[in-house]
C-alpha cells in the first residue's frame, strides 16, 4: 500500500509540475524527486519481498495493509513538509524577505 501512495503521489506532482515545467518558481520538480525515489526504493522492498514469500506476498493481513497505509502516507507527509521547509529556506518568491522589511 505504501508503494501504491508514493506512486499515486509521484504521478499528480509529476503532471502539476509538467503543467508548469518552463515556470516552475516553487520547485514542484524537488516534491517529484522526492516522491519518485520514495516509490523506486518500495518498488525494490516488494520485489524483494516477493521473492522472498513467493505468492504469499499477494494476500496480507489486514494489520499489515493498515500498517503500510499508515507508512505511505506518513511518507508523503514528510515528503510534503521537508519540501516546505526547503520552500521556506530558498524563499522563490521572496514573500519572506518582503514581509521582513517593512520600510
Amino acid at each position: 500500500m505504501s508503494l501504491l501512495i508514493t506512486v499515486i503521489s509521484a504521478i499528480i506532482c509529476t503532471v502539476i509540475w509538467y503543467r508548469k515545467a518552463p515556470h516552475d518558481v516553487m520547485k514542484i520538480s524537488d516534491l517529484c524527486f522526492i516522491y519518485s525515489g520514495a516509490s523506486l526504493m518500495w518498488l525494490v522492498d516488494a520485489v524483494y519481498k516477493y521473492a522472498e514469500m513467493g505468492a504469499e506476498f499477494f494476500t496480507p493481513s489486514f494489520q499489515d495493509i493498515i500498517n503500510d497505509t499508515f507508512l505511505g502516507i506518513s511518507a508523503v507527509t514528510i515528503g510534503l513538509v521537508a519540501w516546505i521547509v526547503k520552500l521556506l529556506i530558498t524563499d522563490p518568491k521572496n514573500i519572506w524577505k518582503r514581509s521582513t522589511n517593512h520600510e
